[in-house]
Parts: C-alpha cells; sequence; structure tokens
C-alpha cells in the first residue's frame, strides 16, 4: 500500500482501540500519534477540525483525506478494502 496512516488518539478512547485493532487486522501499517502524550499532535488534531478522537489522516499520491471517528465504511474505501 503506498498510503500512509496516522492515527490520533488518545488511552482512554474506546474508539480509538477498535480503530488501532481493525486496522492491525488489515495489515494497515499507521503512525500511532497520542494528543495527551504531546501538545504538538494535540494541536495538529486541532488544526484538523478535530473535535474527538480517533482523527484519521491517510495520505497518497497528492491526496490527503481526514476521517474524524471511527468510521469503518469511509476507511476501507479509502484504504482499498
Amino acid at each position: 500500500m503506498d498510503k500512509k496512516v496516522i492515527i490520533y488518539t488518545q488511552e482512554t478512547c474506546g474508539p480509538c482501540h477498535a480503530e488501532k485493532e481493525w486496522l492491525k487486522e488489515h495489515n494497515i501499517d499507521f503512525e500511532e500519534r497520542d494528543i495527551r502524550k504531546n501538545a504538538a499532535y494535540m494541536n495538529e488534531a486541532i488544526e484538523l477540525g478535530a473535535s474527538q478522537t480517533p482523527v484519521t489522516v491517510i495520505e497518497g499520491n497528492a491526496s490527503k483525506e481526514v476521517v474524524m471517528g471511527f468510521n469503518q465504511e469511509k476507511l476501507s474505501s479509502l484504504l482499498g478494502l
């Protein structure tokens, strides 16, 4: 897969844990950015328009898609699953 996946999370977020497990089940590599452990990640998530976690950024081929919340249908579509 030629797409980069970044997921903004926090430890107490149930949907974050569910999305990470879902990505692992589908063999999707991702970079996790915990917004509670790094203020820069918190600011990045806010700049993306986030009001909750998870926030997933999928970059590839000069495109950038942002998914708010754990939306399996949208993630599947964007990741070609």
